[in-house]
């Protein structure tokens, strides 16, 4: 059925479409009035009519009422469908994003940065990530292996009392073994650098020195009965005591030989302060009893005084030196080290003490310039110490490891600690600058310095007879004491290049302030000004004259002593300096200036200087003062000139 049709039979009755269709039925049958009488009963067509409109109101019903329930079912059907089609849409959309998604998986992520690894490129790097997981855990099978040699080699060595170390060897070889392996790997493909070589390498320089420790402890043991680290009297102490000190000696020294022979000469030979096992064990309770006193919080540990652990090395090193030139040299004699001097080898293992010492408390003491300067004068005090005691590197571990290498070990002393750090050094130079500029200007603004000095102020002194035809002032005196006064200040430095710094920078100005302050009298002197003289602080006798005139204080015998100060000033000083020059300190300080060429390059820059150049093989010309005498003498001529043309005037 039509959807025309539906709409068709759902239309409301037309009365008057039925009374029309009544009316034409009812004048097709009935005619006439006859036709009333022979025509069918009225009544029962009525009757009839009213039936068959029960009977349709009947299935007009049962349509409805199917009609309805038609309806409702499609309209639930149609809901459901509805809400089908939605999900399937939302379905759609959720499979166009899925497939999306999987499209972008399988593109790769190596061109773009931005972009996600694909599935396979996880895959893939889960793979490496497990060969690699597999491989560290072969590492760590290795280290474990490694370790466990380690221990049984210590635990072997702590439980034998024979010098064997079978199970070192043995970590010896399978570390070797594993360094061929990886070798031949890498030589094959590039894999992760784990550092597993070194790894098994430091475990064996641990274990050896574990060993070592082994047999330390025994040797200290040992000593400890013979009351080291006091002065040891040797033939005092019990036979028994003295058997075990010996035989933990010789130990010691075995195990050094073992270890020279199966050892890796590279790393045998990485440490030079390594020195012989058993002096190095014996200097481990000083090394204890410095840490006590001079770096913790003892009264004894102060930055003032370096004195205190410089004097507590050398004593050390005074007080054993009997027992390590007769016992332990005699324990030496049998074994492959007899050429080893055991006092000199364990003056040098007590260095590093001091050396850390120093560079620990060096940056405090820069801030402080005497503290500075007086730790360096005592450092180079205890080098000369050490050398007058006989110290030096020859006959120690240091000298063997340097002559199997083909060179010669030298002794650079404990000072070179600090001088030869140039930061330290600068700091140092400046501060003596600092120090000798003020006591010069302290000399020459003193009240007495243009007055001659006394006669008898240079009764003790060696001074030459040319000196004595004169008396000089207190200022040229006290200059040339100050002078010297640096010249022992930098005497002792180990380098001709240090030296020629300190030369440079501190003594030399002091010389040119004073030919600067004596010219300036000088000129003051000619201009005949009085303003010009006063303005000259600490100018010749310029303090004397109160209430005098300009043409009193240059004319006269007041002129005359005026530059007479000047000049016996100048001669005095230009003496000074010709008998320096003729010293061997300046004489080897000049040889070497004018042979090396950096130095060479220094002194030519500095106008106080002779000129450097000599032919090589042969001994510089002249002396280190040359130059400045030269510029004295021209003072001392020009005051004589001047003292000349004074008298004329007169």
């Amino acid at each position: 059925m039509s959807s025309v049709d539906i709409r068709s039979l759902l239309q409301p009755p037309n009365i008057h479409e039925a009374n029309s269709r009544a009316l034409a039925y009812l004048n097709s049958t009935y005619k006439s009035v006859d036709d009333l009488e022979r025509g069918p009963d009225l009544d029962q067509l009525v009757q009839q009519a009213r039936n068959h409109l029960q009977a349709l109101d009947a299935k007009l019903a049962s349509s409805q009422s199917s009609l309805d329930a038609t309806i409702a079912d499609t309209r639930a059907k149609a809901a459901e469908y509805l809400h089908t089609a939605q999900e399937l849409s939302l379905v759609r959309h959720s499979l166009a994003d899925e497939l999306s998604y999987l499209s972008d998986e399988l593109v790769s992520s190596l061109g773009e940065p931005d972009s996600k690894p694909t599935l396979l490129e996880d895959l893939e790097a889960l793979h490496r990530t497990l060969k690699e997981l597999e491989s560290v855990k072969a590492y760590v099978q290795v280290i474990e292996h490694a370790l466990k040699l380690s221990e049984a080699a210590v635990e072997d060595v702590r439980s034998s009392t024979t010098v064997r170390v079978p199970q070192y060897e043995k970590l010896q070889e399978f570390v070797a073994s594993v360094s061929a392996a990886c070798t031949k790997v890498e030589a094959v493909a590039s894999q992760p650098d784990l550092h597993l070589i070194g790894f098994l390498e430091g475990v064996v320089e641990q274990t050896w020195r574990d060993i070592k420790g082994v047999f330390s402890s025994r040797l200290l043991e040992a000593a400890e009965k013979l009351k080291w680290p006091l002065k040891v009297d040797y033939a005092a102490a019990a036979l028994e005591d003295r058997k075990a000190f010996e035989k933990a000696f010789g130990d010691l020294l075995s195990l050094q030989s073992i270890g020279h022979k199966i050892r890796d000469p590279s790393k045998r030979n990485g440490s030079l302060t390594e020195g012989l096992y058993p002096i190095q064990a014996l200097v481990q309770p000083i090394a204890l009893r410095f840490k006590y006193h001079f770096e913790g919080t003892r009264q004894t540990n102060r930055l003032d005084k370096p004195e205190w652990y410089f004097t507590h090395v050398v004593n050390e090193s005074h007080e054993h030196r009997p027992f390590m030139e007769s016992i332990v040299q005699s324990l030496l004699l049998p074994t492959e080290y007899k050429t080893i001097d055991p006092w000199r080898e364990f003056t040098l293992q007590m260095l590093p003490l001091l050396e850390r010492k120093l560079r620990r408390t060096i940056p405090a003491l820069l801030a402080h310039p005497p503290i500075l300067a007086h730790t360096i004068y005592q450092a180079l005090a205890f080098d000369t110490a050490l050398r007058d005691e006989g110290f030096d590197l020859p006959g120690t571990t240091v000298a063997a490891k340097a002559a199997e290498g083909g060179g010669e070990a030298k002794w650079a002393g404990i000072s070179e600690v600090i001088l030869g750090k140039k930061e330290w050094f600068e700091a140092w130079v400046e501060g003596e600058r600092k120090f000798a500029m003020d006591q010069y200007l302290e000399i020459i603004s003193a009240p007495d310095a243009w007055l001659i000095a006394d006669e008898d102020a240079d009764a003790d002194e060696d001074v030459r007879s040319v000196e004595r035809d004169f008396r000089p002032t207190n200022s040229a005196r006290r200059v040339k004491a100050l002078v010297e006064q640096v010249t022992d200040r930098y005497s002792p430095l180990p380098q001709y290049s240090q030296r020629t710094r300190f030369l440079i920078v501190v003594q030399l100005p002091l010389l040119e302030s004073y030919h600067a302050r004596i010219s300036s009298s000088l000129d003051a002197f000619e201009t005949l000004s009085s303003s010009l003289m006063r303005a000259v602080p600490g100018a010749l006798g310029a303090g004397g004259g109160k209430g005098g005139d300009s043409h009193r204080l240059t004319a006269g015998v007041e002129g005359v002593q005026r530059l007479c100060k000047a000049l016996v000033s100048s001669k005095y000083v230009a003496n000074a300096m010709e008998t320096w020059g003729e010293d061997l300190f300046f004489l080897e300080l000049w040889a070497e200036i004018s042979r090396r060429a950096t130095l060479r390059t220094k002194a030519e820059s500095v106008a106080s200087l002779p000129n450097p150049r000599a032919p090589e093989d042969e001994p510089p010309e002249g002396t280190i003062f040359e130059e400045l005498v030269r510029h004295y003498d021209a003072l001392v001529d020009r005051a004589e000139e001047m003292i000349v043309h004074l008298l004329d005037l007169a």
